[in-house]
C-alpha cells in the first residue's frame, strides 16, 4: 500500500521541476485516486499534505490547483520574488554598504540640464560608440577584451539570453545544456519551442564528449554554457576544458552562448569566448555587478550573428532604455564599476566563510568567490521535503529540481543564494538551517 507522504513527494518533484506549473489544476480526487491505484481516502490525505506544505490551494466549486500566490513555498517558480517576511536564499543580488554612495555621483551628472536630454533619447540594440567602448572595457577579463564593435545591448541579462537564444534556434530546435542549469532558460526554451538537452558534467563542468554524443546523435543548433562560477554548482572550468570545449565547437560548427554573469567574481579568467570568437555569443549583465535596480544586458556577437542577434532584441522588444547606458558609461569611467567588482569579491569570500562555520560538516559545494552554495541533504531529508520544511521556518530556497535539464536525478540538494540578507541575518538563518537539516522530517512532519 503505497503512504500518503510518499505520493505527495512524487507530486511536490513533479512541481519543483516545472512539470506541473503554478495555476495549473490538478485532477479531481477520485480520478486522482485512481492514476495512482490508491483508495479514495489516501488521495484525500495527500491532497491535504500538498496544501499544508503551501504547494496547492483549493477552490470550492472549482478544484485544487498548484499555488502560484507570493509566498506559497512551491519550488517551481524559483527565482519569482518571496513573500517580504521571509528570508531569501533564493534570488541573489550582491549588494556592498558603499554601493549607494558611490553610484550617487554619477546619477548626480546625469541630472545636469545639459545631459538629460540626451540621456532620455531612445537608443538601439548597438547603444552608442561611447557605450560599446565602456562595455568592452567593463566586459574586459583575464587580458581579453571584446571587441566594441561586436557588443549589442539588451533591457537586461534574460533578455539577452532570450534574444540570443531566439537568434540561434528556431521552434523545434535542441539546445545543449549543462545538467543543471539556469532555471530562467529552462522558461526560455519553453517559450520559444526549443528543446533543452541535457549533457553531462563533472568536477571541471560541461564535459566537451557529451557535447559531441549529443551531435552525433541528433544535431545539436546551439550550446547553453556558463564555464565560470556555474549556476548553481559554482564550478569553474580550467584552461584545458575550455581549450577542448573550444575545438568541439570549431570541429563541429555549433555555436555557444556563454553565460558570463557571474564571471566578473573571477575576472582574472579568460572567457570561452576569447578561445572560439567566431562561434561563441557571450551574454552578461550589469545588475550583479552593480546594482539590481540598474538592468542591463550584453551580448558579445561574431559578425556572422550580429544581425541576426540585433533583429531578435528589436522583435522581443527588449531593446535598452538609453538612461543605463549613459549611467554606465560614467562609472565606468570613473572607476565606480571597478571598485564595487572588487569589494563584491570581498564580500563573496566574507559569506563563504559564515556558510562554512555553519555548514562545513555537511555535503556542500562551492567557492569562495561564489555567491551561491550547493548542499547535498543528509538522508533521509528530500530536497521537497526540506523546502517545506525551511519555508515553515519562513526561509526559501531552491531545489535541485528547478535547476535540473531533464528528470531530477542524484542526490536530494538545494541551492542556497547568500548574497541578498545582511551578514548577521544570513548567519542566523544558515544556523537554523543546519539545526533542521540535523533533525529528522519526523520531528517536521510532527510541528
Amino acid at each position: 500500500m503505497k503512504d500518503f507522504r510518499s505520493v505527495a513527494d512524487a507530486v511536490a518533484a513533479e512541481i519543483a521541476s516545472g512539470r506541473l506549473g503554478p495555476g495549473q489544476r490538478l485532477p479531481p480526487q477520485r480520478e486522482f485516486a485512481r492514476l495512482h491505484a490508491i483508495a479514495d481516502s489516501t488521495a484525500s490525505r495527500v491532497y491535504q499534505e500538498l496544501a499544508r506544505r503551501g504547494l496547492t490551494v483549493g477552490h470550492v466549486g472549482r478544484g485544487t490547483f498548484v499555488a502560484a500566490a507570493p509566498g506559497a513555498p512551491a519550488p517551481a517558480p524559483a527565482l519569482s520574488e518571496p513573500a517580504a517576511h521571509r528570508v531569501d536564499l533564493e534570488l541573489n543580488h550582491p549588494v556592498v554598504r558603499e554601493q549607494a554612495g558611490l553610484l550617487a555621483a554619477g546619477l548626480e551628472k546625469l541630472a545636469r540640464s545639459d545631459d538629460l536630454d540626451s540621456v532620455l533619447r531612445p537608443v538601439g540594440p548597438a547603444g552608442t560608440p561611447a557605450a560599446r567602448e565602456a562595455a568592452a572595457g567593463l566586459l574586459a577579463r583575464g587580458g581579453g577584451r571584446p571587441d566594441p564593435n561586436r557588443v549589442l545591448f539588451a533591457g537586461n541579462g534574460r533578455q539577452a539570453i532570450s534574444a540570443v537564444v531566439a537568434a540561434l534556434t528556431r521552434p523545434g530546435a535542441r539546445l545543449g545544456v549543462e545538467e543543471y542549469t539556469y532555471p530562467v532558460l529552462k522558461a526560455i526554451a519553453a517559450r520559444l519551442g526549443v528543446t533543452l538537452v541535457p549533457l553531462a558534467m563533472d568536477e571541471d563542468g560541461l564535459i566537451p564528449e557529451a557535447v559531441e554524443e549529443a551531435h552525433r546523435a541528433e544535431p545539436l543548433h546551439a550550446v547553453y554554457v556558463q564555464p565560470v562560477l556555474h549556476n548553481p554548482l559554482s564550478l569553474t572550468m580550467p584552461a584545458r576544458r575550455l581549450d577542448h570545449l573550444a575545438d568541439v565547437l570549431l570541429a563541429s560548427g555549433i555555436h555557444a552562448i556563454e553565460d558570463a554573469v557571474w564571471s566578473f567574481l573571477r575576472d582574472d579568467l579568460p572567457s570561452l569566448a576569447a578561445r572560439a570568437p567566431e562561434h561563441t555569443v557571450l551574454v552578461d549583465s550589469l545588475s550583479k555587478r552593480l546594482s539590481p535596480g540598474l538592468s542591463l544586458g550584453f551580448a558579445v556577437a561574431p559578425a556572422a550573428l550580429e544581425g541576426r542577434v540585433t533583429a531578435a532584441v528589436r522583435s522581443g522588444g527588449w531593446t535598452p532604455m538609453r538612461f543605463p547606458l549613459e549611467a554606465m558609461v560614467r562609472w565606468q569611467e570613473d572607476g565606480v564599476v571597478a571598485t564595487l567588482v572588487r569589494a563584491k569579491q570581498r564580500e563573496a569570500g566574507a559569506r563563504q566563510e559564515i556558510a562554512h562555520r555553519h555548514l562545513g560538516d555537511f555535503r556542500t559545494r562551492s567557492d569562495p568567490s561564489s555567491y551561491h552554495l550547493w548542499w547535498e541533504l543528509p538522508a533521509p531529508w528530500r530536497s521537497d521535503t526540506f523546502v517545506a520544511a525551511a519555508a515553515r521556518h519562513s526561509i526559501a530556497v531552491t531545489p535541485a529540481a528547478a535547476f535540473a535539464a531533464g528528470r531530477p536525478r542524484g542526490p536530494h540538494a538545494i541551492r542556497l543564494g547568500l548574497a541578498s540578507p545582511t551578514r548577521e541575518v544570513l548567519s542566523r538563518t544558515l544556523a537554523a538551517l543546519a539545526g533542521l537539516a540535523r533533525s529528522a522530517p519526523d520531528d517536521f512532519a510532527g510541528d
